[in-house]
């Protein structure tokens, strides 16, 4: 599906001296002005918004406040995942250097599940706690709430998750900080945990007098949260993590330093996919298999040694995650084919042996293969839990809402969702989402969304430099996304270690040769080769490789344009996504 925004990037490029490539990729990314488009490739932290805009934070940071000066103690409770774990960090640290009584709690993914719950909330007064202030969790916690109230307990919210559609006089916490509220007016509405915790501590230090701009030293901490926990890079999430990803190489957070040694970054480029694919991962590990304490730890580490140890626990926790999660996996998808759960619109599939843990990972893998929403379920300790990932035009956290009556705790995203749910109203659960999901056979069928046509001539080292300049990419930022038609290989090979990468030289229309690769389409390209010339080329293909004489092929191909970096010399390469047979 070829993008087609009707707008005049002509004059946007003429305006901004950029290209008319990149003139169009911003005009599709909805930009309209030059101003925007300055904002959007020279983002920093002075466009951030006033946080005193956000509904109830300046009221929020009064009761920490009252809770300092007094020296009451005060406890945050945070969640397991990455997003949790650094916005205990930085609460707790912003806390302490306000000089706070303040401990933290982050629940146990096993003994506790998701979110704060009533026995924290008992252990919590038994250890004379005046204020119980929460991030990343906490809006769908009205009962945990009203039980902390009853005993006397100050509560203030942090969170950002969707906010349940309570009944009046339901949610009683003293302050409830969250830009999703209907009635708040911070312009912004997709900032994460974290991000909200970040807000709270900007007015905190102003308040106390060490000033707002000291929170920055956060930045590249929160950048983590920001790529984990997926919500779109766009506005204030681009700024945080364009700005995080450049001081990242220069933290002075030993935790954070040790965990990138072990991980093998020291020396290099620090990305989203870094982020998202390597950082993140160890830290949520914690969580995963282990106690998310563990991942606060690290951060708050305060001598090499106890830094060095928790980097190394926590990469050999995500070592197991990786295999359970390939196992799991693999285990689910034969159950559900068995079983054509596949061939339903909305996937709810319920395994006991699967590890809690990895849950939504594995229903990202199905939600991916199948082209359906997917809910991957398997035994708690009361009951069945687990956790959701869905598609675009299918809102998750609303359909199970729907559905509240057969639940037990949920929340999250329209994207993705946990919930639990006892075990004999699980295919229960699967009938009223089928029976009323609205999805069609059309959006069951995966798309691939092209920015725009561009031939392999138009294809250099300086348009890849130019679209850098729109990184950061991830959720609500994408890499940009080409497709040529009619492309001729030069030659063909496949390589790495598991021999999963296929190598391409292509043609362009000029006769030069341009280099490609594509990480996940060797099958489908050996398929091909054996269908048009047989086992031997097929065999050949994978021995020594395949010259263009040899194919006589044409290929569509779906691509993203990237510099290859080796032993000192660069080079455009593009990173070939989709092809199919002209």
């Amino acid at each position: 599906m070829m993008k087609n925004v009707r707008f005049d990037a002509v004059a946007l490029a003429r305006e901004l001296d950029i290209s008319e490539i990149a003139a169009r990729l911003l005009v599709n990314r909805g930009i309209r002005t030059a101003e925007e488009a300055r904002c959007f490739m020279n983002p920093d932290l002075s466009q951030l918004h006033d946080p005193r805009g956000m509904k109830d934070l300046e009221k929020g940071v009064g009761l920490i406040r009252r809770d300092i000066a007094e020296g009451k103690k005060i406890m945050i409770v945070g969640d397991y995942d990455v997003d949790g774990v650094v916005s205990t960090y930085i609460l707790y640290t912003a806390l302490m250097r306000c000089g706070a009584d303040v401990c933290y709690e982050i629940p146990h993914r096993i003994n506790d599940g998701y979110g704060i719950n009533k026995s924290m909330i008992d252990r919590a007064h038994s250890q004379g706690v005046s204020t119980i202030i929460t991030c990343d969790n906490g809006i769908s916690a009205a009962e945990a709430i009203r039980h902390a109230k009853d005993m006397g307990i100050t509560f203030v919210v942090t969170d950002h998750h969707d906010v349940p559609d309570y009944s009046e006089g339901e949610m009683t916490a003293d302050a409830v900080v969250n830009p999703k509220q209907k009635d708040c007016g911070y312009p912004f509405k997709l900032l994460c945990g974290a991000g909200v915790a970040f807000k709270f501590v900007q007015v905190l230090f102003d308040e106390m007098g060490i000033g707002a701009e000291a929170a920055s030293g956060y930045v590249h901490i929160l950048s983590i949260a920001t790529v984990c926990d997926v919500v779109d890079l766009t506005g204030e999430n681009r700024i945080i993590v364009k700005k995080g990803l450049a001081e990242m190489p220069l933290t002075g957070n030993l935790g954070l330093k040790e965990l990138m040694r072990v991980s093998n970054l020291e020396g290099k480029a620090i990305t989203t996919y870094t982020l998202g694919f390597v950082i993140g991962p160890c830290i949520n590990a914690s969580g995963r298999l282990d106690w998310a304490k563990k991942g606060v730890e690290l951060l708050l580490a305060e001598d090499k040694g106890t830094a060095e140890k928790l980097a190394k626990e926590l990469y050999e926790l995500n070592k197991d995650r990786k295999d359970m999660t390939i196992n799991g996996t693999a285990e689910v998808i034969e159950q559900i084919e068995k079983d054509n759960l596949h061939r339903q619109s909305v996937i709810v599939v319920y395994n006991r042996g699967i590890h809690e843990s990895i849950a939504g990972i594995i229903a990202g893998r199905l939600k991916e293969r199948y082209s359906r929403p997917a809910i991957m379920l398997t035994s708690g300790r009361e009951g069945a839990k687990g956790s959701g990932r869905s598609i675009e035009g299918y809102n998750m956290f609303e359909e199970l809402t729907r559905c509240r009556g057969i639940l037990g705790k949920f929340g999250g995203h329209p994207m993705a969702a946990g919930l639990s749910i006892e075990e004999c109203n699980i295919g229960m659960l699967r009938e009223l989402l089928n029976e009323n999901s609205n999805l069609l056979m059309d959006d069951l069928v995966p798309k691939v969304s092209i920015d725009m046509q561009l031939p392999l001539e138009r294809v250099s080292i300086e348009l890849a430099e130019e679209l850098s300049r729109l990184e950061p990419f991830g959720t609500g930022n994408p890499r940009p996304l080409f497709a040529d038609r009619g492309v001729r290989l030069h030659n063909a090979k496949v390589i790495g270690q598991n021999r999963n990468v296929l190598k391409l030289s292509l043609k362009t229309a000029g006769g030069s040769t341009l280099g490609a690769v594509s990480f996940g389409g060797v099958e489908e390209f050996t398929g091909i080769i054996k269908e048009k010339l047989g086992e031997g080329a097929a065999a050949r293909l994978q021995e020594r490789g395949l010259t263009g004489a040899e194919m006589d092929l044409e290929l569509d191909m779906a691509f993203n344009v990237d510099i290859n970096e080796y032993m000192g010399s660069r080079n455009v390469q593009l990173i070939v996504t989709n092809f199919r047979k002209k």
